[in-house]
């Protein structure tokens, strides 16, 4: 007596393919966002530069910066715990969203050698 074949994934592996699936999602959501310079991003790059480059001496390049950092960063500055007026006054204009696509635009750009390096 013969039994037909069938096919059969275990549930170990149909739950490592589902969360293989959802991972390359979210990578490919990440730089289809980061691909467009966000709307809001001007007030930023008149100092950081459009893509991260600083156009400006003592004014930090963003390119590349890692995005948990960034976020901190910001968070300081909105808290006042990092005390530099021009940063603090330019992130009372971002909305959270605004500035989250702000810095994720920057964590995904490639670092270059700023001109005034």
């Amino acid at each position: 007596m013969s039994f037909p074949f069938r096919s059969f994934t275990p549930r170990p592996l149909r739950r490592a393919a589902v969360l293989g699936l959802a991972a390359a999602a979210s990578v490919s959501a990440f730089s289809t966002n980061a691909q467009t310079a966000p709307a809001r991003l001007g007030l930023c790059a008149a100092c950081h530069g459009q893509t991260g480059t600083a156009t400006a001496p003592q004014t930090p390049n963003l390119a590349g910066q890692n995005l948990p950092y960034l976020r901190a960063a910001l968070a300081a500055y909105r808290a006042g715990t990092r005390d530099v007026p021009a940063m603090r006054a330019a992130v009372s204009m971002l909305s959270a969203a605004d500035a989250d696509a702000v810095l994720v635009w920057y964590a995904a750009q490639t670092p270059q050698q700023a001109p005034h390096e």
